[in-house]
C-alpha cells in the first residue's frame, strides 16, 4: 500500500503489476491485495476492449446466456469477479427472462464504478453492485440460484478449493465458471499460466469436492490460445424451502448489515460497520470497522 506511486509508474510504463510484487515479497504466490492493487490499477481497460471488440463480446456472451437460459427457471443471478460489467450487462440483455435480483461483485471498487457507468450506458439500471472478495462473499448460503465467473477466479492458483468451497456456498442451483483451462492448453500455454500463479485443476478439485459437474469442456470462444477458457458448470440441489433470501451480510460474521444515511452498512450481531462509498458497499473483511456502540447513535 506504501508504494503505489511507484505501482503506478510501473503501470503506466506497461509492467507487470503483480509479478512486480511478487518479487518485492520473494513470493510465487499471487495473493488478494496483488491482485487487487493491479486490478484497481486496470480499471477502464476492459469497457475499451470491449467497444474494440464487440463482434467477440456478443459471441462470448451469446453464447454463455444461451448455457444459462438451458437451465430453467431462476429469479437471481450474480457474477463474481464482474470487472465492469463487460459480460454481465449483454448476458442480462440476452437472457429469456430477466431474473428479479441481478448482482454483480468485485475486489476493486474503481472497476465497479466503471461497472456502474457501463451499466447506466447500457440503460441497466437494477443491478445490484458491491465490493468484496470472492473467499468471503457477503451473501448467506443458498442465496443465489445461478452464480457465475468469468476469468474470475483465474489469477488464485493455489485457492482453486478455497474458491470453489465460497462459490458453491452461496449458489441455490447452478455454479457456471468460465475459467482458464489448464488441461486444455499447449504446452506453451501451461508455461504461462505456471509463470502468472494462474489456477489448475479445476475440475478434478470439484469432483474431489463432491460437487456434481453437468458439463465440462472448451468454451465456444476463445479469445487468448494461450489461455484457453473452459466452462464448468455444477449442478446443486437443496431443499428450496431452506434456502435464503438475497441479502447482503456481514462477510466476517454472516448476519444481517442494516444500511445507515447512506455512510455505511452496519451488523448489530457482529458490531461491525462497513463503509458505502458512491452509494457501493465495500465489503471486504479488512475494511471493517469495530464500531460497538454505533447503533446508540443517529
Amino acid at each position: 500500500m506504501k508504494n503505489l506511486s511507484k505501482i503506478k509508474e510501473i503501470y503506466n510504463k506497461g509492467g507487470n503489476i503483480i509479478k512486480y510484487l511478487k518479487n518485492l515479497k520473494n513470493s510465487s504466490e499471487n495473493d488478494v491485495m496483488d491482485i487487487l492493487i493491479s486490478y484497481d490499477f486496470q480499471a477502464g481497460s476492459y469497457i475499451k476492449i470491449a467497444n474494440n471488440n464487440p463482434e467477440y463480446i456478443q459471441n462470448y456472451t451469446g453464447a454463455l446466456s444461451s448455457y444459462i437460459n438451458n437451465l430453467g427457471h431462476f429469479e437471481s443471478i450474480i457474477e463474481v469477479g464482474v470487472g465492469e460489467a463487460t459480460t454481465l450487462i449483454p448476458v442480462i440483455q440476452k437472457l429469456h427472462t430477466k431474473p428479479a435480483d441481478i448482482l454483480g461483485l468485485d475486489i476493486s471498487l474503481s472497476r465497479i464504478l466503471f461497472a456502474k457507468k457501463y451499466a447506466i450506458q447500457n440503460n441497466v439500471t437494477d443491478i445490484t453492485f458491491f465490493v468484496s472478495d470472492l473467499f468471503s462473499i457477503p451473501l448467506k448460503d443458498n442465496s443465489i440460484d445461478i452464480v457465475f465467473t468469468s476469468h474470475a477466479i483465474e489469477p488464485n492458483g493455489g485457492k482453486e478449493k478455497e474458491a470453489l468451497k465460497e462459490l458453491y456456498r452461496i449458489t441455490k442451483k447452478y455454479l457456471i465458471l468460465l475459467e482458464p483451462i489448464y488441461e486444455f492448453a499447449t504446452e506453451k500455454g501451461k508455461e504461462r499460466m505456471t509463470e502468472m500463479g494462474y489456477i489448475k485443476n479445476l475440475y478434478q478439485t470439484a469432483i474431489n469436492l463432491g460437487h456434481k459437474v453437468i458439463l465440462y469442456k472448451e468454451f465456444d470462444f476463445v479469445i487468448n490460445n494461450l489461455n484457453p477458457t473452459g466452462i464448468l458448470i455444477i449442478e446443486k440441489k437443496i431443499d428450496l424451502s431452506t434456502s435464503n433470501t438475497v441479502d447482503l451480510v456481514c462477510p466476517l460474521s454472516n448476519t444481517e448489515l442494516i444500511q445507515h444515511n447512506n455512510c455505511y452498512m452496519y451488523s448489530s450481531s457482529s458490531l461491525l460497520a462497513y463503509p458505502i462509498i458512491k452509494n457501493i458497499p465495500i465489503l471486504l473483511s479488512g475494511n471493517a470497522i469495530i464500531a460497538t456502540h454505533l447503533s446508540e447513535f443517529n
